[in-house]
């Protein structure tokens, strides 16, 4: 088996080769790893403690920020490297000051494994939510490194608990610990033996009550408010992005609209401002003046959003209508109700907020209407649902110190 799964990481690496010749990213996967050996053997220090963490892409990195940061509080000497699968992460992240070393993992192959372990030989390994690497996992434990996953979450649909999985059971069997989100996870590893599990929560809990805590001001975000009902569409794609252009055909008195899309290209941004002309202003242009006459702000820059939802009174978050849900508790953490497409299998915390009360899956305008409507004309309502939002994610706080205690016994 172990060929033929070397085999397809092969013929994957040769096809982002092939699409780098035309799309940036698959350029930016390609070029990233160029010279990567060479690169880490100047970079990597022989006197310091090495610990390594992964992280899929930027989503995997916030979830693991609260985890690394308590590390190097706690154990400030360590030499931590964080490698990224993704350029959407790598490129976000790459010059954050958490690490000492941040680059790309290499193509999971035999060799580049071997080599990989062999210049960066850390202590441990942390994987965050999940990112499984057969060659790694498997020469990890040759090498008796031990391997904790953190933020874990697993569903019944994947191969390790269909009657095909052995082969991928087997990886799963010799990671040395398990920090999962839910008694879901943890019983579906306990039905194919593995007993080394803990459950204790999501840490990106801990990072957004992090963000609650902390004293900024956005004067432009606060004046553009005002007095206003103020609306973000954090992440939005195109399907948010409709919807929204159909609510504002309507008379909304007093609303405000932020919208934040995922994609800040100018084509995209002027895609947006057909969707609503004459009534946006960009981010960039914005000063605490020429937005009084505005009701749309259309922000085109990145690192501010998790910032913006502290004045939100209602957020409208993207990914949900496509492939992957974008973070929801960035806005729930303010007390913020938080609308989203129907596609949250693999977001159990999109469930959690809805049972809560304060989550809102939708799958088309007139869904998203009704439901809007009443938060926007019952005052009461609407507080009570932020409430609700607020107490969800203080109440699930504590994971990031649960899987630092054990972080520091190895």
């Amino acid at each position: 088996m172990r060929p033929l799964y070397t085999f397809f990481i092969h013929a994957y690496s040769w096809m982002i080769a092939i699409a780098a010749l035309w799309n940036t990213k698959a350029r930016q996967w390609k070029s990233g790893r160029k010279n990567w050996y060479q690169n880490l053997s100047q970079q990597i220090p022989n006197d310091k403690k090495i610990v390594w963490f992964h992280c899929a892409s930027l989503g995997e990195f916030d979830q693991g920020l609260p985890v690394m940061e308590s590390l190097k509080e706690n154990q400030p000497n360590i030499f931590l490297v964080v490698t990224f699968f993704s350029p959407s992460g790598y490129e976000h992240r790459k010059k954050h000051s958490v690490a000492d070393l941040i680059c790309y993992i290499p193509i999971d192959t035999p060799k580049n494994v071997q080599l990989f372990l062999q210049v960066v030989h850390p202590e441990y390994a942390v994987f965050v939510k999940y990112e499984f690497w057969y060659n790694f996992l498997h020469q990890l434990h040759i090498n008796r490194i031990p391997v904790i996953f953190i933020a874990s979450n697993f569903r019944s649909s994947q191969p390790f608990f269909q009657w095909y999985g052995g082969w991928f059971r087997k990886h799963l069997q010799q990671v040395t610990a398990f920090f999962v989100q839910n008694e879901n996870s943890k019983k579906l590893l306990e039905s194919i033996k593995i007993e080394q599990v803990t459950v204790c929560g999501d840490t990106r809990f801990d990072r957004v009550a992090d963000l609650v805590a902390q004293n900024y001001d956005l004067p432009i975000i606060q004046a553009f408010k005002n007095d206003g009902f103020l609306l973000v569409a954090g992440s939005s794609w195109p399907p948010e992005e409709e919807i929204l252009q159909q609510l504002l055909q309507q008379k909304w008195p007093s609303l405000k609209l932020i919208i934040a899309p995922h994609d800040i290209s100018e084509t995209h941004i002027q895609q947006i401002e057909k969707r609503f002309p004459n009534h946006c202003l960009r981010y960039t242009q914005a000063d605490e003046h020429n937005i009084s006459d505005k009701n749309i702000l259309i922000i085109n820059n990145i690192g501010i959003l998790n910032k913006i939802y502290r004045y939100a009174d209602v957020a409208f978050i993207g990914g949900g209508f496509g492939s992957g849900l974008h973070n929801i508790l960035e806005a729930a953490c303010y007390g913020v109700p938080v609308f989203y497409g129907p596609k949250t299998e693999k977001f159990p915390e999109a469930r959690l907020l809805q049972e809560a009360g304060s989550g809102f899956p939708i799958n088309s305008y007139q869904e998203f209407n009704r439901q809007f409507r009443l938060l926007f004309d019952q005052q009461k309502y609407l507080q009570e649902t932020k409430q609700l939002s607020f107490n969800f994610v203080q109440q699930r706080k504590g994971a990031t110190k649960t899987i630092l205690q054990y972080l520091l016994h190895q």
